[in-house]
């Protein structure tokens, strides 16, 4: 009887014994598994930016100026007059007769309380556009004669957009991500590390603001009030770490 449960504690002993070196090894696989998985998920989210300064190639002047009265007649003639004024001041400039252009014209009529009469008012607005920025820029700066001439502006809005954006948009992009390499490598140097391959990637926005303005990674690419402008992309990639 003795030597009996003497042989089944034996057995039990053994299948103890046994199962705690198995549970020992599967918890070391599990742990190792978890150790590689973890290594397998190390990733750097770098940002490569790639600038320009360039030099708009197009510029828009919109002059808008109005007159009001009591006929329609003698105050459309008093537009037109003041039309004859601008064009003639964008040809003593030195702009051609097809760069100019009229843009909106615009008639209206409300009654005046205070005078109790109907008034009429017509608005227009003439554009010119030129690819001779620079000349733009200089008959900007003289528009105080318009006033001179009996032109009382209402507004008066240039734009300068630079057109050759797609011929630089390549050149830019892989500056961009090169740099965007380098600072992950930099990154990977620093933990001891090597990177891997590409795990995700996202160009950004090409922006063209001045070139004296403050970076914006969200501007948009219509231009702006100065000809000295800066063209700039930014990529953001996510990358393995070995």
């Amino acid at each position: 009887m003795i030597q009996k449960l003497q042989d089944s504690r034996a057995v039990l002993l053994g299948a103890v014994a046994i199962f705690a070196v198995g549970l020992t090894t599967s918890g070391y696989v599990l742990g190792d598994g978890l150790r590689r998985a973890k290594m397998a998920e190390r990733s750097v989210t770098v940002r490569g930016v790639s600038e320009r300064d360039v030099t708009a190639d197009l510029a828009t002047w919109t002059v808008s100026f109005s007159d009001e009265g009591t006929t329609l007649a003698p105050v459309q003639a008093s537009v037109d007059q003041k039309s004859g004024a601008v064009r003639a001041f964008f040809q003593k400039a030195g702009f051609k007769p097809d760069e100019i252009s009229d843009t909106a014209i615009n008639a209206s009529s409300s009654f005046d309380r205070d005078r109790k009469e109907e008034r009429v008012t017509v608005s227009r607005s003439i554009q010119l556009r030129s690819r001779d920025v620079m000349k733009v820029r200089n008959a900007y700066a003289r528009q105080s004669e318009l006033i001179r001439d009996g032109v009382p502006i209402n507004g008066s809005n240039v734009n300068y957009v630079f057109t050759g954006l797609n011929k630089l948009k390549p050149e830019m992009i892989a500056e961009a991500n090169k740099n965007a390499r380098t600072s992950a490598e930099e990154f990977a140097r620093d933990s001891g590390a090597e990177v891997g391959r590409i795990k995700t990637a996202s160009q950004g926005y090409f922006s063209v603001g001045a070139r004296d303005g403050e970076a914006c990674d969200e501007c948009g690419s219509s231009g702006g009030t100065s000809p000295f402008q800066k063209v700039r992309v930014v990529t953001t990639i996510d990358y393995d770490l070995g």
